[in-house]
C-alpha cells in the first residue's frame, strides 16, 4: 500500500519534469539556431517595414494652388487643425478633390504624406511634371 501511494505521488512528478527538460532544451535549440542564423543573413529577427512614401519637396508644395479662404468652394473647415479658415488668410488647395487646409498645415502634411488628409487622394507626380506636348 506504501509502495502504491509513492508510485502514485512520484510517477506525475517524473515525467512533468521529463516534459518541463524537453521544453527547456527546445528552447535552448531554437535560441540557438536563431543567433546562429542572424549572422549569416539566413534568418532575421528584425520585423519588415513597409515602405514608407515620403511627402512633397518644397517646389512641389510651391506648384499646388493657393487661394484665400473667401475663395474656397468645398469647406471653411481645415481637417489638419480642425480650425475654419477664414476669409483673408490663405488656404492651399490639393488638386483632384480640391479639399481647402490652412497654408501652414498643408504644407506640413504634405511634406510628409503625398495624400489628400481627408480623401486620401495621392497627388501624382505627373501634376508636377506636365507634358510638353500638352494641347491646352
Amino acid at each position: 500500500m506504501l509502495v502504491s501511494v509513492f508510485l502514485a505521488l512520484f510517477l506525475p512528478c517524473v515525467g512533468m519534469s521529463a516534459v518541463f527538460l524537453v521544453y527547456i532544451c527546445l528552447l535552448w535549440y531554437a535560441a540557438s539556431y536563431q543567433s546562429a542564423g542572424a549572422g549569416t543573413g539566413n534568418y532575421t529577427t528584425d520585423p519588415v517595414k513597409p515602405n514608407q512614401e515620403k511627402g512633397l519637396s518644397a517646389a512641389q508644395l510651391d506648384k499646388l494652388p493657393k487661394i484665400t479662404g473667401k475663395e474656397l468652394v468645398m469647406s471653411n473647415d481645415c481637417a489638419v487643425c480642425l480650425d475654419e479658415i477664414e476669409s483673408e488668410q490663405y488656404a492651399r488647395v490639393v488638386p483632384g478633390c480640391n479639399h481647402g487646409f490652412h497654408l501652414e498645415c498643408a504644407d506640413t502634411w504634405l511634406s510628409k504624406n503625398p495624400v489628400c488628409p481627408v480623401c486620401r487622394t495621392k497627388l501624382e507626380p505627373d501634376f508636377f511634371n506636365p507634358p510638353e506636348n500638352n494641347p491646352c
